[in-house]
Formats: structure tokens, sequence, C-alpha cells
């Protein structure tokens, strides 16, 4: 029995729905092509929470537990870490932002269009009625971004974007600096109370005690919530990589049609190939080759 993913596949096929005449091509100037930003109020309060709960962790970190300090190598070496990662995480955060997610060409199902993919008989293409795009195989439509993502894995409102075929990188990358961030201020809170119970509290701050103990534990319990969900996304992220199954595919149970690939090529194919350095910088971009031309076609 068709599962109702794909009946709704099935039902993209019928010719009442390709309708090419209806369609009409894009426009020539579109903004969306020059800058890639999602036009949501709930992402965009989201990735304004998310900079600035960063920035509170940089605030404390340094002016409450770094600089009273006396032990400057601590402070010195402490300092430099922290700020490398928080200087990662939010370049993550905005690549993931601002970098098109895998967006199908919208109103690309012309007559023209189709007639150049020159189908052959049996083979059939798939319209969205939503945003009159012909759908790669693996795409799937985001009511949040009005339009349809090559492989897309969710729409998350933190990054104010989807997650899809050309911004997942950063997206992992993004929880992955996160939890190191988290983890890294919760050990720092750990050893700067330990420090101030064994020595005079007005020594080991320049605020007051209790704002020092107000915002070392608000910043405790904001590394211990975030070290959590972003730790589990991360290794949701990673399985969904190497399995080669985005979330959507695993949440609708949609039959595999794709090729087997291993973990390492699955790795390769997001993170860029070959292997390097450049798999953990935010600022380099994955050479992921050219989209397939026939990828349309089934």
């Amino acid at each position: 029995m068709p599962t109702p993913s794909h009946r709704y596949r099935d039902i993209e096929r019928t010719a009442e729905y390709l309708q090419p005449e209806k369609c009409l091509p894009p426009p020539v100037d579109n903004s969306m092509d020059k800058v890639w930003f999602i036009k949501d109020g709930c992402g965009i309060a989201c990735a304004i929470v998310t900079w600035f709960l960063v920035f509170y962790a940089e605030f404390v970190v340094i002016f409450v537990m770094l600089l009273p300090s006396k032990d400057l190598v601590y402070s010195t070496i402490n300092g430099i870490i922290f700020n490398i990662l928080a200087f990662l995480a939010l370049a993550s955060h905005l690549r993931a932002m601002i970098t098109d997610p895998g967006a199908v060409p919208k109103g690309n199902a012309t007559k023209e269009f189709i007639e150049s993919l020159q189908l052959k008989p049996g083979q059939v293409v798939y319209k969205c009625p939503k945003c009159c795009s012909i759908k790669p195989d693996r795409a799937h439509h985001c009511s949040v971004c009005k339009r349809c993502i090559r492989k897309m894995d969710h729409h998350c409102p933190w990054v104010n974007n989807c997650v899809g075929e050309s911004n997942q990188k950063f997206f992992v990358l993004f929880t992955m600096y996160i939890a190191l961030i988290s983890l890294h201020a919760l050990i720092m809170v750990g050893f700067h109370f330990l420090y101030c119970f064994e020595e005079d509290w007005t020594k080991c701050s320049s605020f007051s005690p209790p704002t020092t103990v107000i915002l070392l534990i608000l910043l405790c319990f904001e590394g211990l919530l975030f070290l959590i969900f972003t730790a589990v996304m991360f290794g949701t992220q990673v399985h969904s990589i190497c399995t080669d199954e985005t979330g959507i595919e695993q949440l609708k149970k949609e039959e595999r049609r794709w090729a087997k690939k291993t973990k390492w090529m699955n790795l390769k194919a997001v993170f860029g190939h070959p292997f390097s350095i450049a798999w953990l910088s935010p600022l380099a971009t994955p050479d992921q080759g050219k989209a397939d031309p026939y990828q349309y076609v089934v």
C-alpha cells in the first residue's frame, strides 16, 4: 500500500498539475539570487537571540571570570580558546543563514524547460504546485522559504533558513562549535566557583558577590541547555549524512531510490573533497560539483 507521500507525488505527475503553460518564468531581477535571506519574523528573532546569548557568554567569561583572575596564563589561554570558538560558531551561523540551501529555480516548470529535458517514453518529472517548479529527486517544498529545496533536511528557525544540500556543512559546524563553547564555558564556571569558595568572593570578581553568582548561574543554565541541544543535533546531523538520508526522508519513510554510497563518500559530498582542515572552517565553501542536469527526471 503506497504511503501518503507516495500518493502525493503520484498526484504531482498528473496532467492537471503539470500545466506548464500556466507557469511563468521567474523575474530576471530577483533579490534572492543576490543575497539569500529569509524574511521570517520568528526566524529573525531566533537568530538575534542566538547572537545575544553568545555575546552574553562572552561578557561573563571575559569580565566576570578571566579578567579578575590572578593567573595570567590561565586567563590568556582560556580567553584565546573561547574567543576562537565563539568566532567560529557565529561565522558558521552566519554562513548557514545567508547561504542558499539548494533552492530549485522558481517558476521553471515552463513548456520550454520541460522540452529541454528531452524526456523519453516512461520518464516523468514532478512539479511543485506551490512554487511552480520542476522538482529534482529528493527535493521538498518549504512553506517558510516558499521554495523547493534540494535534499532538504529541515527548516531551522535558529539559523532562519532551511538546512539543505548547499549549507548543511555550515549548520553542522554551527552545532559543533556551540556545543564546544558551551562545554568550555561550563568547565570554566566550575573552576571559578571552586576558586571563589576558597578565596574571598570580593576578590574573585569585579562585580558584587550576588551579581557574580547570578551571572554565573545564568551562564551555567545557558551552557547546559545548549550543550545538550546542539550535541544531540550534531549527532543527528552526522548520522543523517553518513546514512545519506535527510530528516524529512526519515520522517516520511520514503522509499530509497538513490544509489547507496559509503559513509566517507557521503561526508565528502557535504564537507567537500578531498579531506582537509577546511572541513572545520565555516569560511571555506565545499566543492560539491555541479548539479546533475538529469536530476529532474525519474
